[in-house]
């Protein structure tokens, strides 16, 4: 297996965090031209706007869980660990999070977010069991 093939899904989930800044950037303008924020309210952002208040809060968890996600990827390929298995969890790993993230700056329906959050929190457990794993060298 490629060790690098762990670094797509990683580009992948940058990408999605440079997407959730765009959109922000364009709720947070539509809020300034809508008269319900001006741009000094940005200066120290206390009261995110209604209109920009989901893609903040979901700006705000890329830097969380995915953090994770990014340190597990790297160790993977420093000790050589990265499978076809990992480079697979990877991917559902983001893919749940363009789940997640879409679902929480559209209708944020907290029936089906959870459940995107869950799948990806689930998977980036089992990329860091697996990773345990490959040290004792077991897998």
């Amino acid at each position: 297996m490629n060790q690098t093939a762990i670094f797509w899904p990683v580009i992948a989930q940058v990408f999605l965090v440079y997407l959730v800044y765009g959109l922000l950037g364009l709720r947070r303008r539509a809020a300034v031209q809508a008269g319900s924020a001006s741009r000094s309210g940005f200066r120290e952002n206390r009261n995110e706007p209604r209109e920009s208040l989901f893609v903040h809060n979901n700006l705000l968890n890329q830097f969380q869980l995915p953090v994770l996600f990014y340190v597990v990827c790297l160790c993977l390929y420093v000790t050589q660990g990265n499978s076809l298995v990992t480079v697979v969890l990877a991917w559902i790993f983001v893919v749940s999070r363009y789940l997640h993230a879409a679902i929480h700056v559209t209708s944020n329906d907290m029936r089906y977010r959870p459940l995107a959050f869950t799948l990806g929190y689930v998977v980036l457990f089992i990329l860091w069991l697996w990773f345990a794993l490959h040290l004792l060298a077991v897998v």
